[in-house]
């Protein structure tokens, strides 16, 4: 079939005429994820560049302003870079690498047309940089993806309604728009479906399963499928289980010139408000299912009975929801770390009647042993407290997505998310 009249450049309108279809780029997108840390960083690196060079009475201002000019375009192509990549698993590392490789590159630059600079300000300008862009590629990787439907299955519409995605059961029902579609293999991959499916592939719109889905955006696992067969490592998750211990050991050392000190004082004010023993000891299970006895701070009355914390538990003694708030009371901790009993980072041990009960509803509920079990935890910073058997299993799911995931950019997420539950409180009973 020919084209009269018409160019070359014109060809492809020409077939959007005839029928073909056309899609909005995700690539915009993606790229508006990072536009507010990349603002903050070049605002941030400009605001120290400039403080330390007027510190150091420096009057060069068009070099100055080179110099920032120039260090803008870290963060902004750090940005550009970072999200042409597919969202992965290590996104802490990734940008680390990105950004100090295009850093590196800046410096020499400038250094190259002899640009007077501050390598002082310099210094603190790529920590900067390196801070922020990791934020903005772990908000990246774990964004809500746009423009996602869900091939129709009533097995899983509980699913659908926490997802809220639109739902599509035929060839028609796909959106121009539609990016990625989510099925689920053991219903879809049967001939009834082969159309939608032929025409999703051919029309390169991204099929994956719902639970992949569930995983990425909620940071969590089906607990329901979930299967030790699921469990892939990559070399580098490998080497960081096997390093993990000496970082537990390096900062629990570190930790105790200024862990002791307020472990006195609060040891002192237990005993001042309710004289008796100001460690509460109570058999775990650890790594493996094996027992040890963890140990805290008593926060509550002495002889009263067990279960979970309520909101105002009356049981906890004055001032101690304080110390509970901060987690003071996990500080003795460091000595099960010390042991290897525990770990810094990992699935939070509970008391050896709620693993029987959470057994009980959910056999899996074991699997969380397969790892060493931390002070704090993904399922910590990404789930309420727990108050019975079946938000445990709830929480199952979060143990999971760390167990298959374990890595040091999740270990650092978990950090900064600990920290900031701690200052705001959240959580803590």
């Amino acid at each position: 079939m020919r084209a009269k009249g018409r160019s070359g450049a014109d060809s492809l309108f020409h077939l959007t005429e005839m029928g073909a279809r056309t899609r909005r780029s995700n690539y915009i997108g993606s790229v508006a994820l990072f536009l507010i840390p990349v603002l903050i960083t070049i605002i941030l690196q400009s605001l120290i560049y400039v403080v330390f060079m007027l510190r150091a009475t420096r009057s060069d201002y068009m070099n100055i302003s080179i110099a920032l000019i120039i260090l803008a375009l870290v963060p902004v192509l750090t940005a550009l870079t970072l999200s042409v990549f597919r969202p992965t698993g290590a996104p802490v590392l990734n940008a680390v690498a990105v950004s100090t490789v295009l850093f590196s590159f800046v410096v020499s630059v400038l250094s190259a047309f002899r640009v007077p600079l501050s390598y002082q300000a310099l210094a603190l300008c790529y920590f900067v940089v390196v801070f922020l862009m990791a934020y903005a590629n772990v908000r990246y990787c774990f964004r809500k993806f746009a423009q996602v439907a869900v091939l129709s299955d009533p097995k899983i519409e509980d699913v659908l309604k926490e997802l809220a995605l639109p739902v599509v059961s035929k060839v028609d029902d796909l959106d121009n728009n539609v990016g990625m579609l989510l099925i689920d293999p053991a219903v879809h991959h049967q001939s009834k479906w082969s159309d939608i499916l032929t025409e999703s592939y051919l029309r390169g719109i991204s099929v994956e399963t719902w639970v992949w889905y569930e995983e990425r955006c909620f940071g969590r696992m089906d607990v329901e499928s979930f299967s030790l067969s699921h469990l892939v490592y990559s070399p580098s998750q490998l080497i960081y289980a096997r390093l993990k211990r000496f970082f537990d050991i390096f900062f629990a050392i570190v930790s105790l010139p200024f862990a002791l000190p307020v472990m006195l004082g609060v040891s002192i004010y237990i005993f001042c408000a309710d004289r008796g023993p100001v460690l509460f000891i109570q058999d775990r299970l650890g790594y493996g299912g094996v027992h040890f006895k963890m140990i805290k701070f008593r926060t509550m009355y002495k002889n009263t009975a067990g279960g979970s914390t309520q909101v105002n538990d009356p049981r906890i003694l004055p001032g101690c929801n304080f110390i509970r708030r901060l987690r003071l009371d996990e500080l003795p901790q460091i000595y099960n770390i010390l042991r290897g009993e525990m770990s810094w980072i990992g699935p939070r041990p509970v008391p050896n009647y709620v693993v029987k009960a959470a057994c009980k509803i959910e056999p899996k509920y074991e699997m969380r042993m397969l790892v060493q079990p931390g002070i704090t935890g993904w399922a910590q910073v990404s789930y309420n407290y727990a108050g019975n058997a079946n938000e445990e299993v709830t929480k199952l799911s979060y143990d999971l997505y760390y167990i298959k995931n374990l890595s040091f950019d999740l270990d650092l997420m978990i950090f900064f998310k600990t920290i900031s539950k701690v200052l705001s409180g959240i959580g803590a009973r």
